[in-house]
């Protein structure tokens, strides 16, 4: 396949994309992101002088003083705000036994996030992540970044094929000054990262969002099967006829799943995961609709 082949077929997808999550975004996200996202953070705007049942912790006293009777500080929505997307791009998100990659699943959802928060006038910034910073690329606002974006997802070879969550973490928490919402898209699988986790999760907003296979979820009973570590390149034969040894997985993913829930759920980190064979509008929405209320 010749170079010009191959940058058809990535502004084709990129097309595909943009077309289906731009209208996404239009038609069902955009109201249910400006409630979950915005009013979370309140810059000061005035003073004027005290009303009955204004709350006495926004007095003013320096101006107070100056007039010789009360006044209060006006606070309002901080109207912008900074999105960061963090998405995993090592090896094991090449894989997929359904409809689509895992890779091309975190594509749609950072492209439907990005169109989201463009039509409510925030920025976008996003950090490539294997188990290194693979490309960082700053916030902005134009409908170009967010297609570039697009195209960057489709088409980035990454350097390392393994993955460090917690790396990305702590560049979010150095490079970003500002408080921003982060969501993290990737499939989780890493070595520990709770703590990084943790300060990451105080400074900023963060989603995670989990994707998966269905075939992650239970081994087929399909006999002597060889196996390879996209990461790794290990490779090993598991016995899947064998009850105890799918048992065996189950109770091990379940594990990982539940270990996983709880890491989220201590640190105050919103989750939900996302499957490469179904539609991922529900889980968005539900997730939207919770952080609304």
């Amino acid at each position: 396949m010749d170079t010009t082949t191959t940058g058809q077929e990535i502004f084709k997808k990129v097309r595909k994309i943009e077309i289906k999550t731009r209208g996404l975004s239009q038609q069902i996200f955009s109201g249910q992101y400006h409630s979950a996202f915005k009013g979370r953070g309140m810059a000061f705007s005035e003073v004027r002088e005290y009303q009955y049942g204004d709350d006495i912790r926004n007095i003013d006293w320096n101006v107070t003083a100056r007039f010789n009777h009360p006044f209060v500080k006006i606070f309002e929505e901080e109207r912008e705000l900074t999105v960061m997307l963090l998405i995993d791009v090592s090896a094991s998100n090449v894989f997929g036994s359904g409809k689509q990659l895992k890779k091309m699943l975190a594509a749609e959802l950072a492209a439907v996030l990005a169109f989201s928060a463009i039509q409510n006038n925030d920025k976008v910034g996003v950090i490539f992540f294997s188990d290194q910073i693979e490309k960082f690329i700053p916030p902005k606002k134009e409908t170009s970044h967010i297609l570039r974006i697009i195209r960057e997802i489709i088409s980035f070879e990454p350097r390392h094929q393994n993955t460090d969550i917690g790396e990305a973490l702590r560049f979010l928490t150095s490079a970003i000054k500002k408080r921003s919402t982060a969501f993290l898209i990737s499939d989780m699988i890493s070595p520990d990262f709770e703590q990084p986790l943790r300060i990451a999760a105080r400074k900023h907003d963060l989603i995670a969002l989990r994707i998966t296979d269905k075939r992650e979820m239970e081994l087929p009973p399909a006999g002597l099967i060889r196996f390879a570590d996209s990461e790794s390149g290990q490779q090993f034969w598991v016995d899947t006829s064998s009850e105890e040894t799918r048992q065996h997985y189950q109770r091990w993913i379940r594990h990982q799943i539940a270990g996983l829930d709880n890491l989220f759920t201590r640190n105050g980190v919103d989750n939900t995961p996302v499957f490469t064979d179904e539609d991922y509008v529900k889980p968005l929405m539900r997730l939207f609709k919770k952080r609304g209320k």
